[in-house]
């Protein structure tokens, strides 16, 4: 038996479609290694890029490391594989997850954004506190007005979704001073949330919050979660940011709320991307756009990646229960 067909077999497959921050190039990965060293011996690890070659690679891959890839027979192109490692932490591109054999266990990359989305959410509640959306628009358009605003101590912000970016977005936000609210499914408390509360309960607290962020995935429960019910019941001037998934969001209730000014936003994603330069949110006065990209960290993001897929790595060596496992039924 050679050396190689002892070894577990991982096979990085790239989608250019991702762009040159999240690629994973040999020199990434050998320095990825150089924090894992106890991998080398053990492993033998291939890369490939948009599919070419897959089928004849995967024919021996034990592990899978990928975005996006070819689904059809997964099972017949690759017999020994055991686990996937999913690029990010969404899943909505691989839905339905009815192709996941039952043999194989689904991870994914939360945590690999680390602090760059939680610094994105702050400059975005200091912004909206602060009147900025107001002010670029004026900027724009040669207008002189001032606008004055109340420190941000003591206002209440709201995190839909407190997972790995809405509690390090809390930790960050309590430095300001702010009193932090949040929801999450299991309702279960969190360090830095002053009161956790559960998705029934968003329309009783929503009226409170004087900022709302939204850090939760897009699942079939919180499809359009913040519809016209919802942005009606936000307090006027209330600061709202999706930093999350479009889905999560009735664009054109936002669009009804933002010309209404009734609430000031910045939103990161959106249904169609590019936004399309006829899209009237262009000149909404009170919102800045920022074009899907948030947190993507052209430094660190690739390295914070691997080093979740090798710590993995190292438990699914052992036979070992491993972190960020997908949950199917509930689609994160």
């Amino acid at each position: 038996m050679s050396d190689h067909s002892k070894r577990i077999h991982l096979h990085i497959e790239n989608s250019s479609a991702l762009g040159e921050v999240f690629e994973i190039t040999a020199e990434r990965l050998e320095s990825a290694l150089d924090r894992h060293t106890e991998l080398r011996k053990l492993t033998r690890i291939t890369i490939g890029n948009d599919g070419v070659d897959f089928q004849e690679t995967m024919s021996t891959a034990d592990a899978l490391f990928a975005w996006d890839f070819d689904r059809t027979k997964l099972t017949e192109i690759a017999p020994k594989l055991k686990w996937i490692h999913l690029q990010g932490a969404g899943i909505n591109h691989l839905l339905p997850l009815s192709w996941v054999p039952d043999h194989i266990t689904l991870t994914n990359s939360r945590g690999a954004h680390g602090k760059r989305a939680s610094e994105y959410l702050i400059m975005s509640i200091l912004a909206l506190n602060n009147g900025l959306p107001q002010m670029v628009h004026n900027q724009a358009h040669s207008k002189w007005q001032k606008i004055h605003n109340s420190a941000i101590a003591g206002k209440t912000l709201l995190i839909y979704g407190v997972g790995h970016v809405g509690g390090d977005t809390a930790a960050a936000a309590k430095y300001f001073g702010l009193n932090v609210i949040g929801i999450r499914r299991s309702g279960d408390d969190h360090e830095h949330i002053d009161q956790m509360y559960r998705p029934e309960d968003l329309h009783t607290i929503l009226p409170s919050a004087d900022f709302i962020i939204v850090t939760a995935p897009h699942t079939p429960q919180t499809d359009q979660v913040f519809s016209q019910t919802e942005f009606d019941l936000m307090k006027p001037g209330a600061g709202f940011v999706n930093y999350s998934r479009a889905p999560l969001v009735d664009y054109q209730a936002l669009e009804n709320a933002l010309m209404a000014n009734k609430i000031n936003a910045v939103i990161d994603v959106f249904n169609q991307e590019p936004l399309p330069e006829t899209s009237s949110l262009w000149n909404a006065p009170n919102l800045i756009i920022t074009p899907h990209s948030s947190s993507n960290d052209p430094l660190h993001h690739a390295q914070r990646s691997l080093d979740i897929l090798l710590e993995n790595l190292a438990l699914f060596i052992g036979d070992l229960p491993l972190n960020n496992v997908v949950d199917l039924e509930q689609q994160y």
